[in-house]
């Protein structure tokens, strides 16, 4: 029976992070990052240069490769450009996400599409290329998918593009498990509940009905409807995250872990 300590070492291993410049995506990047897994960050603005630099001043094998999810080419290229780096991808996490408040019936379809492009068909398209290496190399694999308690049930209205978008990526975990089950690569979600994250800050801000309001209030009623009595930090999913990673989930896959401070039970 191997230790603890062996089984979350991933010293080795390649981890490509959607989105992992920031919030969640940080989180989980600095986990793996930590675990000894050389770590590919894809973000389509500079936050993911600027994280890839800090992480790296760290000591850990952290690189950055500018991706939009949305864009199949872009796709492609990280996949390549990480094989190139790093000779494989064993880790895939589709953490990158965009949630803008827009009530349904002021939603335009470019509004709805814009999220799903993001929220959905990027988990697809980095899946269909990434399980493509891992099956190639017949070393199996681990693909995460940030979902959110929004799989579930709806937080807040203004965000039906949004649960949409996370319903569906619950399926396509469960349906893409299946499919890739056979070839050792488990494919498992995470559904966070209210984390603070600067996208959490600036939808507060954005948002006409919550930039009005007091944002100690704002934070305070979030914080009252959670059994825990606090807002997750983004290293309460980078754990999760690297549990999911790691050899201590060996006997996973199609599975969603909830992690929500218990505001589901609310």
């Amino acid at each position: 029976m191997r230790k603890t300590n062996e089984l979350l070492d991933l010293s080795g291993k390649t981890a490509v992070v959607t989105g992992g410049g920031v919030g969640i995506g940080y989180g989980i990047s600095y986990r793996l990052a930590e675990a000894g897994a050389n770590v590919v960050i894809a973000e389509r603005n500079e936050n993911g240069s600027k994280a890839a630099e800090k992480l790296a001043a760290l000591g850990f094998a952290v690189k950055f490769v500018k991706t939009d999810v949305s864009v199949e080419a872009d796709v492609k290229n990280l996949m390549g450009q990480t094989v190139k780096l790093y000779g494989s991808i064993d880790i895939l996490i589709n953490n990158a996400g965009i949630y803008p408040t827009i009530p349904v019936m002021q939603m335009t379809l470019s509004d709805f599409d814009n999220v799903l492009n993001v929220n959905l068909k990027g988990a697809f398209l980095c899946t269909k290329y990434a399980s493509e290496v891992m099956i190639a190399r017949k070393t199996g694999g681990k693909i995460i998918n940030i979902t959110s308690i929004d799989a579930l049930h709806p937080s807040s209205i203004g965000l039906a593009h949004y649960d949409a978008s996370k319903h569906g990526l619950w399926g396509f975990t469960k349906n893409s498990a299946l499919e890739l089950a056979p070839y050792n690569i488990c494919v498992n979600a995470i559904a966070p509940g209210g984390v603070l994250t600067p996208g959490v800050e600036h939808m507060q801000r954005s948002t006409p009905s919550l930039a009005e309001m007091d944002p100690k209030k704002i934070l305070d009623a979030m914080i009252n409807k959670i059994p825990m009595k606090r807002l997750g930090d983004p290293d309460d999913i980078g754990k999760v995250a690297l549990f999911l990673a790691s050899d201590m989930s060996s006997y996973m896959t199609g599975s969603q872990i909830v992690v929500d401070g218990g505001v589901l039970l609310a």
